[in-house]
């Protein structure tokens, strides 16, 4: 068994040995984009034939998800889905795009693959900006 003394000391070394271990920072593919860049991401994804940009009837949104950012490759890639009501009576469309956030610049993909399997999280931007309209 160990000396009280050396139990401390031991002790002392772990506790100072923990406060200096580097903390790792959350990945950039991980934090959340600012609520400028969803308004953003909201406006071009309502800009879509997808999401009734060209729609004679009017159509209202409820549980839009959000995945992303996520790298792929040198790509920030953002998944938008959402349920569209209005153009089809009873059941709500699905719409979905995909879009790449690079140099402060959003352009659509044609590339749904890259979305799946990626968590996703409510976006009630959508729903507020797509709603007003």
């Amino acid at each position: 068994m160990l000396p009280r003394a050396a139990l401390v000391a031991l002790l002392s070394l772990v506790a100072v040995g923990a406060q200096a271990a580097p903390r790792t920072s959350k990945p950039a593919a991980d934090a959340a984009p600012s609520p400028a860049l969803l308004q953003r991401i909201a406006t071009l994804a309502l800009k879509q034939v997808e999401f009734g940009s060209v729609s004679l009837l009017p159509v209202r949104f409820e549980g839009s998800r959000i995945a992303g950012p996520i790298e792929d490759g040198s790509r920030v890639i953002y998944c938008v889905s959402g349920h569209m009501y209005g153009r089809t009576f009873g059941k709500p469309e699905k719409p979905k795009v995909v879009l790449r956030y690079a140099d402060d610049r959003l352009t659509v993909l044609d590339d749904d693959e890259v979305c799946t399997g990626h968590r996703t999280r409510p976006f009630p931007e959508l729903d507020a900006l797509g709603n007003k309209r």
